[in-house]
């Protein structure tokens, strides 16, 4: 799958998500984008949008994207504290449809 992962997230969650095309939102040359705008950039171009801003889901009809939104629910945005949640996110995208909004908490 074609993952991105939004600036909040730490670079080194690519790592954790083998067999996947991943890239950041500042590879893709988007950094500083507001929500919509990255969603509407990101359609067609991935399958997947990782984040930890749980207010994405709330402020854009995800139901309408043409990928998944996964959120995920950590205590802060570093990589320890990510890490244990990776392999319920690695699950995820085995079953995941467009314009399914997944919630991963810790």
């Amino acid at each position: 799958m074609r993952v991105l992962l939004d600036e909040c997230l730490p670079r080194r969650l690519k790592q954790e998500l083998p067999g996947h095309e991943v890239a950041t939102v500042p590879e893709a040359g988007w950094a500083g984008r507001k929500n919509g705008e990255l969603l509407k950039l990101a359609a067609g171009r991935f399958d997947v949008f990782v984040t930890i801003d749980a207010s994405i889901p709330n402020q854009q009809d995800v139901s309408r994207l043409p990928f998944v939104v996964v959120t995920l629910h950590a205590s802060n945005n570093r990589i320890e504290a990510l890490r244990p949640l990776v392999p319920r996110l690695l699950e995820a995208l085995k079953v995941a449809l467009p314009g399914q909004r997944i919630q991963i908490r810790a």
